[in-house]
């Protein structure tokens, strides 16, 4: 049996992916793809019937407007279609692997599971994922949404 190891340089570099400031870190974390710092949905249980899909309109950490237009999540529909379409050939492929010889509808039956099952992890990851599209990690923006709000006052 060969052993598989991960170079330390490797291990570094996925570290790195996951770091604050990158939108890996923003989209696995659903935190403001700006600073990074304030929750993008209102609760944080995502399997709750009534609670998944509410989100906050503006960061509180930092100010930015998550809608940034009207209908600005539309777009967040093709996101979700691909990433059903990618969970769909995930379980088509770990059925056929499990149950080599199996009727067309156990295939049918496990995608819709998988699919019901994983729809509020599927509506969030859409949105999160097109919000990272049009915004990007602004480490400065913290300072400057202090400042504004203290000439306000």
């Amino acid at each position: 049996m060969t052993k598989v190891t991960i170079k330390k340089t490797e291990r570094h570099y996925l570290c790195r992916m996951f770091k604050k400031g990158t939108r890996l870190y923003s989209i696995f974390s659903a935190k403001c793809p700006v600073c990074h710092e304030g929750k993008v949905f209102t609760y944080k249980n995502t399997f709750h019937p009534s609670k998944f899909d509410k989100m906050e309109d503006k960061c509180s950490v930092c100010g930015h407007k998550y809608e940034m237009e009207t209908g600005f999540f539309y777009g967040a529909m093709y996101v979700a279609y691909a990433l059903t379409v990618a969970i769909s050939v995930a379980t088509f492929v770990i059925t056929y692997l499990i149950y080599n010889d199996t009727p067309y509808w156990v295939y049918i039956i496990n995608i819709l599971a998988v699919l019901i099952i994983l729809a509020p992890v599927n509506y969030r990851a859409g949105r999160i994922i097109w919000m990272n599209l049009f915004s990007s990690y602004k480490p400065d923006v913290l300072e400057k949404h202090q400042k504004s709000k203290l000439k306000n006052e």
